[in-house]
């Protein structure tokens, strides 16, 4: 299987998912924003952003005029994300809590979206 496509159903999938699990679960969003205040936690998941942007950027770094750039994005924003969280906690404590709960939702909506056209790349449920 090509990397593109396992990544596309890899993001597809862990989108819609979440997507789905917190429009069922709403409270789990302002669980982690709480979770977000405390620096062991955010030491944690700045050491997982970075495996998982360097492990993704490792296996697929195509910089195309087609949809497999989002995957890339996906992993240097990782990356990014990971590294900006370990070196700047405080930056990235204060960005975290001056998000709102809708934008928040807004931006779940967006990655839902983003979610079915990866799986649509990867399945060809609707050729185009």
């Amino acid at each position: 299987m090509d990397i593109s496509i396992f990544l596309a159903k890899f993001w597809g999938w862990f989108f819609l998912l979440f997507f789905v699990l917190f429009i069922i679960y709403p409270k789990r969003i302002k669980q982690m924003f709480a979770f977000a205040k405390d620096d062991k936690f955010m030491i944690i998941l700045s050491i997982l952003g970075i495996i998982i942007g360097l492990l993704h950027i490792l296996a697929h770094n195509l910089w195309v005029k087609d949809w497999r750039v989002i995957i890339t994005l996906f992993g240097w924003f990782s990356l990014s994300k990971g590294i900006s969280q370990f070196a700047f906690p405080g930056f990235a404590n204060k960005w975290i809590q001056n998000i709102d709960f809708k934008w928040f939702q807004f931006f779940l909506f967006l990655l839902f979206l983003v979610g079915l056209i990866l799986l649509n790349q990867a399945y060809q449920w609707v050729p185009y």
